[in-house]
């Protein structure tokens, strides 16, 4: 009877160790301060020098190469987005940005939103947000790095042929400042990814930019407008990234339809499988709300 009681002992500790380890996802989550959501950075085996021979094609000749500007490395920030309220920028950041064709809104009068993807790498469910849009008739904007184009060409394809718009995350994900001072390594940014665009789709790209890590400079926005892009920041994300610590999807859904906004510019990622699971849902919901999804080539 002693030994059937220590074996039962025993067991019942190993079970209760195994549930230890098993640790739920709680149903909600601290929230994140807009101003501390920053994109995060590509793994570190995607975020190295891309080794891509990029267009042969100079800069454009209305780049003043010297150009006395700052360099100095802003990181997108926002405020409080509370009630439906698009959120605001510090004054100095919304006047730089109206000068050089740079967005986080767009227009606040409508109840339109603007979905727009990061796409650094694949993990499986881009093709189920591709499925999710379809079936609810919206059109996403995808921002895409090289490794991406390169790595997954039958979804660029696919976003393409469905009638989305594939745009511009850099060549190869680094912070832009970095590379301003040298208008060939700014440049290569562009066009590389332009050529890996034109080989898969035989297409021009899009001329919408989103700056990796949402780090930007005065001179970045002056140079990426020079080479006839529209910078696109974002006015929602949340901490959606993480592959391996992904909200609920109870916490994910009721925090993006929370926080939706006249003329939202709304950031997910598609290495999320809470966001795929929680799209149509999310979609609806807002639809019934009386928003409508918007493209970006609505942005003035």
């Amino acid at each position: 009877m002693k030994k059937i009681s220590a074996l039962f002992l025993a067991v019942l500790l190993i079970l209760t160790g195994s549930c230890k380890k098993v640790s739920k996802l709680p149903e909600t989550f601290p929230d994140i301060p807009m101003s501390q959501i920053k994109e995060p950075d590509l793994p570190k085996t995607l975020n190295s020098a891309y080794n891509y021979n990029a267009s042969k094609t100079l800069a454009p000749s209305n780049i003043d190469l010297n150009v006395n500007l700052s360099n100095k490395t802003i990181p997108w920030g926002l405020g409080p987005n509370k009630n439906h309220v698009p959120p605001s920028i510090p004054k100095e950041h919304k006047a730089i940005l109206d000068k050089y064709s740079g967005y986080y809104l767009g227009d606040t009068s409508q109840k339109v939103i603007y979905l727009t993807f990061d796409e650094g790498y694949e993990v499986g469910y881009t093709s189920v947000i591709l499925d999710v849009l379809k079936a609810n008739d919206v059109k996403a904007a995808f921002f895409v790095t090289g490794h991406y184009i390169k790595s997954q060409p039958e979804l660029i394809k696919r976003m393409v042929e469905e009638g989305h718009l594939v745009c511009s995350h850099s060549l190869t994900h680094p912070s832009m400042p970095s590379k301003a001072n040298s208008i060939d390594a700014f440049n290569k940014e562009f066009a590389g990814l332009e050529d890996l665009f034109k080989e898969i789709t035989g297409l021009d790209m899009p001329k919408f930019f989103r700056p990796p890590k949402g780090e930007f400079s005065e001179k970045v926005l002056y140079l990426t407008q020079k080479l006839g892009y529209k910078t696109v920041f974002w006015s929602f994300a949340y901490k959606d990234w993480l592959v391996d610590e992904q909200p609920t999807e109870k916490y994910a859904h009721d925090k993006i339809v929370s926080s939706s906004h006249n003329g939202e510019i709304m950031l997910l990622h598609a290495v999320s499988k809470t966001n795929a699971n929680v799209l149509d849902s999310v979609i609806k919901e807002l639809k019934s709300e009386g928003y409508r999804f918007g493209t970006l080539y609505e942005l003035k």
